[in-house]
């Protein structure tokens, strides 16, 4: 499958921002993976909504290009943006995200210090039939997955607020429930970060919500990176989604011509990124402990 690079253009008001009142103007964020893909999309989506925002990622080779993020995240909607790289598959990497969102944006003179919403997004997959499994692929996919994002909540929950407005997003996927072939452990750790999802709903009640996303394929590199066999196994699904039918002349030209033999079009980033920031909504304040559908249909066509 072919890498297409260009992304559909969306306006600044479709993400909630745009001259005016921004409706999360003064709230401090983190998002896990926001180098690209989701992560960056969720990123703009919830900065046009005004939200200072601390941007994690995990390799060197995502400096730049999460700089270049956070550069245009504060020129353009006046928000700060602060990228910071720790592993969140790391024992102490969710830790250090936390104390750097508190060291960069902790009141000056009273240390006083709010976190109001968490984007879990940060994740890593692989496919592998259950005779083809090993604990080396178990341990990477649960430790990101999985223990990266409780210990993440672990470490944030000093400083969520007390009045039920924080927000918690955790990225799950069609792969929890759908059975892939070759996805024992990553629909696993998918499943288990909703288990957590409604858990956190319970035991967070008067800090924050806490809900889950469900996307299936997006048009990300992970997704244009599969090999064949993946790609027929999943065309089926694609088929019967209602929103992935292709649309000349309004899908992009490089989305419609990758996707022609996919059975239909992936989401794009600015779609899933979308339902992140209607969660954060305080409209959304009496939804929590949910798991969203954000996949075009495909989770309830099987």
């Amino acid at each position: 499958m072919s890498r297409p690079t260009a992304q559909r253009s969306m306006s600044t008001n479709l993400g909630g921002g745009g001259a005016g009142f921004r409706v999360l103007d003064g709230k401090v964020g983190i998002v896990t993976g926001a180098s690209r893909g989701i992560g960056a999309a969720i990123a703009r989506n919830l900065a046009s909504k005004g939200c200072s925002l601390v941007l994690n990622y995990t390799s060197d080779s995502s400096s730049k290009i999460t700089e270049e993020l956070a550069a245009e995240l504060e020129s353009e909607y006046g928000v700060q943006a602060v990228p910071v790289q720790a592993s969140m598959g790391s024992e102490n990497g969710p830790k250090h995200i936390v104390e750097v969102a508190k060291n960069h944006f902790k009141h000056p003179k009273t240390d006083k210090f709010q976190l109001d919403i968490i984007i879990n997004n940060a994740g890593v997959a692989g496919n592998n039939t259950v005779e083809n499994v090993d604990c080396d692929d178990f341990a990477r996919q649960y430790n990101v997955n999985v223990r990266g994002p409780l210990l993440l909540i672990q470490a944030a929950v000093p400083y969520l607020p007390n009045d039920r407005s924080g927000r918690i997003i955790n990225l799950s996927s069609v792969s929890s429930s759908l059975g892939y072939i070759g996805q024992s452990i990553y629909g696993g750790t998918k499943a288990a970060l909703e288990s957590m999802t409604r858990t956190w709903s319970r035991e967070l009640a008067e800090r924050a919500t806490v809900n889950a996303i469900n996307p299936g394929p997006v048009a990300t590199d992970m997704y244009w990176g599969t090999d064949k066999v993946f790609q027929a196994r999943n065309k089926p699904f694609i088929e019967n989604t209602p929103l992935s039918a292709l649309r000349e002349g309004i899908d992009t030209k490089e989305i419609y011509d990758a996707s022609a033999d996919a059975g239909g079009r992936p989401a794009y980033s600015e779609e899933v990124a979308g339902v992140v920031g209607m969660l954060c909504m305080p409209e959304a304040g009496w939804t929590t402990g949910s798991v969203i559908c954000a996949n075009g249909g495909m989770k309830f066509s099987f």
